[in-house]
């Protein structure tokens, strides 16, 4: 594995452990404000999909989608970048190419945040005669945040009172200057 290739890994997992994600490959229809220049070379995210043919069947779409900026629009995380593929109809034939600029929404992934970390220590009662003995006892209790979790969403959303809450504005800057870092490998 190249260095370059490590550092690419490396930035994937950061995103990832931001918990953002691209939600599909359809271009918005305002354009997105505050963009960052476009980087050289980025990571690629593998986009499949199906369409119905000129004769009626269904088609497959096959490509990828290389992000070149975020930015925030209309109160929105939008990811811009370039979409291509290779568009083949039911009987297997190269129908198109597409190589074109797309802009799609991006959404928070589910997240899991930390409510307890409980570590006991080896316990020894004594009492009247009973004797309990207890080992180390580490307990973890972990909230996680996603659509119908109430429960979690409720306890995340204490757990985080006095932290500060970025803006999107703010997300898209920091995933610019990721993609600006990769782009200089």
């Amino acid at each position: 594995m190249t260095h370059r290739q490590r550092i690419s890994m490396i930035a994937v997992m950061v995103l990832a452990a931001l918990g953002l994600a691209t939600t599909g490959a359809g271009a918005a229809a305002a354009a997105p404000r505050a963009q960052a220049p476009a980087p050289a070379a980025v990571i690629s995210t593998p986009v499949t999909g199906t369409f119905t043919d000129a004769s009626g069947g269904t088609g497959a779409f096959a490509g990828t989608f290389t992000p070149t900026g975020f930015a925030d629009q209309d109160g929105s995380l939008v990811a811009t970048g370039t979409l291509t593929g290779t568009l083949t109809d039911a009987a297997g034939t190269t129908v198109g190419d597409v190589d074109q600029s797309v802009t799609t929404p991006a959404a928070v992934a589910q997240a899991t945040c930390r409510i307890l970390d409980l570590t006991l220590g080896p316990l020894h009662l004594d009492l009247l005669g009973l004797v309990v003995d207890l080992n180390q006892v580490h307990l973890v209790l972990n909230a996680v945040s996603a659509p119908g979790n109430l429960l979690g969403n409720l306890l995340c959303a204490i757990a985080g009172l006095l932290n500060p809450i970025p803006n999107v504005g703010t997300i898209a800057a920091i995933l610019n200057l990721l993609l600006a870092l990769l782009a200089q490998l």
